[in-house]
């Protein structure tokens, strides 16, 4: 009897050239995520008029803020349920829908903690759709160029997260801040239908189960058209450690067990520091006698510096691994802290926090394509989707602090001065993260080398 075929999946994906294909992927991805974006900093948008027109406080702010965030605790870990048993575009196309129809439903909110509610109950898609669209796009590409790849499709978190400003400078005048929320609600349902009918599944995702088989060898064709597969095919993953069933304590195994909390610390202090400048940096400067206008569009001059700080290190993410994030960390820490000083012009200002938002935000571009590049399929939406959820702790602690410390009326200058300290501890745990993470970067450990997908013995 004649051999049967072995098909390694990762050599297939690793040999494609960037096509329309991928191309295709990280275009629909970026608009997923373009959605996500946008959600995230509406309700910071809205935040100077919801203060005139419900009169509340800024600890009650900082609830808000913290409400849609705090539901990433609970994201991650259900959706990365649901995309590592039932796919990945299930997971996207489902957390689209959720969180669209209770970001619309926002516009209906009448008193504070319905709105709260309302947030929080959104922020669980919300949160849980963005690791899955990552390990997605991780899961196609050719590991040459996976954080370029990555980066570019998760940009439209930035851009997402700019358009609020845009939106509430021109509208919220005439339309009031339920605008920010009719629109936050309406796209990602829209987003949904577009998903559902363009964004494939993940062949190293379907290769887990033998029943999925048809499935498997149907993406591998639109992958890789022309390719002669044996009807007998063993289908394998030869550049990662993978089992048929789901375990959450995979993330704790070999080296991973060091990694995988340094990530968590990594990304909860990178985002508790990004909150608190993303959410109350309009609010801290519109008090400080700066036009309400002009303070709106300082978020979004964070937003899109961000993006250009993922631009620019995504090719040595590529090349040098972890590296360039310690870097960031490091930049950050200054520009941080002269932020609050006195008697800074208003385009200085500007362009401190643009610099804030380079480095935050271009550090947590390489923090998630670091996590994407380390663990294995049949626990990559969990691995991921875990360090978002520990990014999310910080990023609730961020503006519940913030809010306290502005109620205590906190100048300026020492705000921006006590948000530098915790990045000078995630400079410390990335730096020792480092080397770790271009341990398991260069090749699998013993506990992660390479093992045969479903359909082989």
């Amino acid at each position: 009897m004649a051999q049967a075929q072995t098909v390694d999946l990762a050599r297939i994906i690793d040999s494609q050239k960037v096509g329309a294909f991928h191309i295709s992927l990280v275009v629909v991805c970026f608009i997923v995520v373009m959605a996500d974006g946008y959600d995230i900093s509406a309700a910071a948008t809205a935040a100077p008029a919801l203060i005139r027109e419900w009169h509340i406080t800024p600890v009650e702010l900082g609830g808000l803020f913290s409400a849609g965030l705090f539901a990433g605790l609970f994201g991650p870990p259900l959706f990365g349920w649901i995309a590592d048993h039932y796919g990945r575009r299930t997971a996207i196309v489902g957390g689209l829908i959720f969180f669209g129809v209770f970001t619309w439903a926002s516009v209906l909110s009448q008193e504070l903690s319905t709105l709260v509610w309302l947030r929080f109950i959104a922020g669980v898609g919300i949160a849980g759709v963005l690791p899955i669209a990552t390990a997605l796009v991780a899961e196609f590409a050719p590991r040459r160029v996976r954080a370029t790849l990555f980066v570019l499709m998760f940009c439209g978190v930035t851009f997402g997260g700019a358009l609020p400003g845009f939106v509430g400078k021109a509208y919220m005048a005439t339309h009031g801040w339920q605008i920010l929320f009719v629109i936050g609600g309406v796209a990602p349902i829209i987003v949904a239908i577009i998903a559902m009918f363009t964004l494939p599944e993940s062949i190293k995702f379907l290769s887990l189960k033998a029943e999925r088989r048809q499935r498997l060898v149907n993406q591998i064709e639109r992958l890789q058209p022309g390719l002669n597969l044996d009807p007998n095919s063993i289908f394998t993953i030869g550049d990662e450690v993978n089992k048929k069933e789901f375990s959450y304590s995979a993330i704790f195994k070999g080296r991973l067990a060091w990694i995988t909390p340094m990530f968590w610390l990594s990304n909860a202090v990178n985002l508790m520091i990004f909150y608190f400048i993303n959410q109350w940096t309009p609010t801290i400067l519109a008090n400080a006698g700066y036009p309400v206008g002009d303070a709106v569009l300082a978020a979004t001059a964070f937003q899109l510096a961000g993006t250009v700080g993922g631009l620019a290190i995504m090719r040595p993410l590529d090349k040098y691994g972890f590296i360039p994030v310690p870097i960031l960390f490091a930049c950050a820490i200054p520009i941080v802290a002269m932020i609050g000083l006195p008697g800074l012009p208003e385009s200085i200002i500007m362009t401190l926090v643009a610099g804030a938002g380079f480095c935050l935000l271009g550090l947590q571009f390489g923090n998630i394509s670091s996590e994407n590049m380390v663990y294995p399929t049949y626990i990559r939406s969990w691995g991921v989707g875990s360090c978002f959820g520990a990014g999310r702790v910080g990023s609730v602690i961020g503006p519940l602090v913030g809010g306290w410390l502005i109620s205590l009326h906190v100048s300026t200058q020492y705000l921006f001065m006590l948000a530098a300290v915790p990045l000078i501890i995630g400079l410390i745990n990335a730096v020792i993260l480092t080397p770790l993470y271009r341990a398991e970067w260069k090749g699998p450990s013993g506990a992660l080398s390479p093992q045969p997908a479903a359909g082989e013995d």
